[in-house]
């Protein structure tokens, strides 16, 4: 039976359409995610500025003394509350409204604000800056590399995750040992995780879009991925401070 070269040209024009189209889809949820993120960073960062240049709130979570600058009960509350946030909608986002989940985000981002206000007493408001467009480039080329390759990731990211419970593992025994060589072994080593998981994040965020969902799964989605590259960026930051920022 003779091939009918118009319907050829036709199946191939449909499939590059329904190609197209997956690929509109993806930019625009990708985009979704990435503003989400930034827009989480934004408000913490904002938060964080705010609380520590108004004396009246500065005084609820640190207090001076002869040894410095001292955490407050509501200090080690907000250093913690972040987590429990992390925690609900890891656990329980399937089960909420979006409405509900992008509440909780921005108000995990606030809260994460308050968790962070002491690196405006610690560091000199210069360094900050420079170090957060160093963590911004190397998140950039980490994403870029995360969405575009055609390896895949996820073994590398099993083993990235067994390295970051490593990491928490050694950084507790430290908390004993008080060792600066464990401290800096520990703390290069996780600027290398986070920087793997920046990558793996953005393929897994990728690939966990559906052309099919509906626009509630979708926004979850998105939120979630959000929760996972701001974690990414937030905690490279924190570590790429330390070596960078110059304190006050």
């Amino acid at each position: 039976m003779a091939l009918n070269p118009r319907s050829q040209v036709q199946g191939r024009t449909v499939g590059r359409t329904y190609t197209g189209e997956i690929d509109a889809g993806l930019r625009a949820y990708m985009l979704r995610v990435y503003n989400y993120m930034a827009m989480g960073l934004t408000l913490t960062g904002i938060v964080a500025y705010f609380v520590a240049h108004t004396p009246a709130l500065l005084e609820i979570f640190y207090t001076q003394s002869a040894q410095g600058i001292q955490p407050t009960l509501f200090a080690y509350i907000a250093m913690f509350s972040p987590l429990a946030f992390v925690l609900v909608l890891s656990f329980g986002i399937n089960r909420m409204q979006a409405s509900t989940a992008q509440l909780l985000f921005w108000a995990f981002a606030g809260v994460m604000g308050l968790s962070i206000t002491h690196i405006f007493l610690v560091f000199t408001g210069a360094s900050i800056a420079r170090v957060f467009f160093i963590t911004a480039g190397v998140f950039a080329g980490m994403s870029l590399y995360g969405y575009t390759t055609k390896r895949d990731l996820s073994g590398f990211g099993s083993f990235l995750f067994m390295a970051l419970i490593g990491v928490i593992l050694a950084s507790v025994v430290n908390i004993f040992l008080a060792s600066s060589a464990l401290d800096f072994a520990v703390s290069v080593i996780a600027v290398l995780v986070f920087v793997g998981l920046t990558a793996y994040d953005t393929q897994r965020i990728k690939s966990t879009y559906a052309e099919s969902d509906g626009h509630e799964m979708t926004q979850k989605k998105a939120i979630y991925g959000a929760l996972s590259l701001y974690l990414d960026f937030i905690n490279l930051f924190m570590l790429l401070l330390r070596f960078f920022g110059n304190r006050e």
